[in-house]
């Protein structure tokens, strides 16, 4: 994406003093819904009001929006808040719709985004519109992936570009609905640093007792802004209940939230950072010299087990080193998930290593 400035220009234009926020509800559910949510958040930092008014479900009989009379309703909360409204869109014919009914903010879910077809048939559709469009990350940690739908949009002439980290699908039962890998929102920030990136802490978390921990965390990775599911009976909510916060939860979350400095000027500061730097960039080192030597010896554990015909793969041995490391973590301060995550790429290697010696 050539001349990618212009990608940050639509969020300079809000001229804040604070992250961009975009709340409203997960769906539209009536018109009295709509418009006393969006009454409750006009006077707060929200800037961008969302309502799904299409909801791809995972599974058939569960509520899918109520369609196209919701963005009559959106309208009307424009004209009477002076927000602007944003709804997710996932084919061509939403996208018709939603331009049909001003509908200032598009954003593409992480089901559509695993599709380049349907990206491809939403970014021809918007072909040359001043709209402000959004991406959700893919349902799978593929940051090529998610690239390539920005990409589509940028090369059918869409300018007012964004990205929304709303966490990754997996298998695995953790604390989180859907597993935040910062590691690829960072190496996106790296490659794109003028693309603005927006955190979901909603769809991350999938609790809302934990929306304000991530998203600090978002903000101290210097994200630019946070889209939260608000509503004003979230129990009741006819989707993703346990995800939603309150208006008035959602007004202390700001005033909680701090917002740090991306970076200081002092020299004491600098000193002091570089010499932390300086140890961080040791202990790496060592950590791949202490990985490369652990790789020798299960070389020679695959050596052992050919001439002996034995098989790679022993679930026992490996459960009693995951067992054992777990507890050496926590002693050490380090978390289960984490733990869980490092071994298991280091056994996989490891088991890549003696599959070459036996079958070499």
């Amino acid at each position: 994406m050539k001349n990618s400035k212009e990608l940050r220009r639509w969020l300079d234009d809000f001229n804040l003093a604070h992250p961009l926020v975009i709340a409203g509800p997960c769906s539209a559910e009536t018109e009295e819904q709509v418009l006393k949510i969006a009454h409750e958040l006009k006077d707060s930092d929200v800037s961008i009001y969302r309502a799904g008014i299409w909801k791809p479900r995972t599974r058939p009989g569960g509520f899918e929006g109520v369609g196209a009379i919701g963005l009559k309703w959106l309208q009307k909360a424009k004209a009477e808040t002076g927000l602007l409204m944003a709804t997710e869109v996932a084919n061509a014919a939403h996208v018709q719709l939603a331009l049909e009914h001003d509908i200032d903010v598009l954003w593409i879910g992480a089901r559509t985004t695993v599709n380049p077809f349907a990206v491809q048939e939403i970014a021809d559709a918007l072909k040359n519109t001043d709209k402000i469009v959004l991406v959700k990350n893919p349902v799978n940690p593929d940051l090529a992936l998610w690239l390539g739908g920005v990409e589509r949009l940028y090369n059918a002439g869409i300018k007012k570009l964004g990205v929304i980290h709303r966490g990754f699908s997996t298998y695995e039962k953790t604390k989180y609905r859907n597993i935040p890998e910062w590691q690829l929102a960072i190496e996106l920030q790296n490659r794109f640093p003028d693309l603005p990136l927006i955190c979901d802490p909603s769809h991350i978390t999938g609790k809302r007792e934990m929306i304000q921990e991530v998203s600090q965390q978002a903000l101290d990775l210097n994200y630019d802004g946070l889209i939260i599911e608000t509503h004003t009976d979230p129990d009741n909510a006819w989707s993703d209940a346990a995800q939603q916060v309150t208006p008035t939860r959602l007004k202390q979350i700001f005033e909680d939230l701090r917002v740090r400095k991306e970076t200081e000027e002092a020299s004491d500061y600098n000193q002091k950072l570089n010499r932390l730097r300086v140890d961080i960039d040791e202990y790496d080192a060592k950590i791949i010299e202490i990985l490369g030597k652990r790789m020798v010896v299960a070389d020679k554990i695959g050596a052992l087990k050919k001439e002996k015909n034995v098989a790679v793969l022993q679930n026992k041995r490996w459960n009693e080193i995951l067992g054992k490391m777990i507890l050496e973590g926590e002693e050490k301060g380090l978390s289960e998930e984490f733990i869980l995550r490092i071994f298991k790429a280091i056994h996989q290697e490891s088991i890549s290593h003696q599959e070459k010696i036996i079958n070499g």
